[in-house]
Parts: C-alpha cells; structure tokens; sequence
C-alpha cells in the first residue's frame, strides 16, 4: 500500500533551493495471496477484474479482521493476475488504485 503526495516545485528565481507544494493524494494498493476458489474468497472477489476494472470497498488492517487501526478506502481494482511458482504454489496478485477522491486515512 502506498500513499503518495503529488509535489508541483514552485521555486521563485530568487531561491537557491527547491520550494514545493503539495497537492493531491492518491492511493495504491498491491495485494498477494494464495489462489482461494472457494465463495466469498479472493478469485471470486477479483475474477472480474479481467475483464473490467472494478470498484471494492477496501479496508486494511495491520494484523487481523476487526482490528485497529484500519483504513478503509474504495479502489478501482485494474489487474488480477495468476501464477504457479516452481514448488506449484499457486498465487496471486491484485493491482489498484483510489476510486473516488476521498482521503484515505488511518482510524
């Protein structure tokens, strides 16, 4: 998980050193796992994704369902890829980004 702050340099002619501002935040969640078919469970949850980017309510938590603190965000989920590693793991990856403008923050 990430969350950049655009920079834009404002530095006058008169600095000898950057002068920036912030602007927009932004969001990006990388999420791994192990390939679940079972309902309810992440191929169900992402197998969508493949063919159109999908919107999910999304909520983090450091160690376990129900924990604090948590941020939750919506994310356009882009990519769902699949892959079987040389031991025969089979796992996955899912790609995605902030949805609709609102400042995900920790609570």
């Amino acid at each position: 998980m990430s969350t950049p702050v655009a920079l834009q340099d404002v530095t006058g002619v008169d600095k000898s050193a950057h002068e920036k501002l912030a602007l927009l935040r932004d969001l990006t969640v990388q999420l791994k796992g192990v390939f679940n078919a079972a309902a309810n469970m992440s191929h169900a949850v992402f197998s969508t994704i493949t063919t159109t980017p999908t919107n999910r309510a999304t909520s983090i938590y450091p160690t376990s369902s129900g924990s604090t603190p948590v941020m939750t965000a919506n994310v356009l989920y882009s990519t769902y890829d699949v892959a079987r590693g040389n031991d025969g793991a089979l796992t996955t990856s899912v790609s995605g980004s902030l949805a609709d403008g609102a400042i995900p923050t920790w609570a």
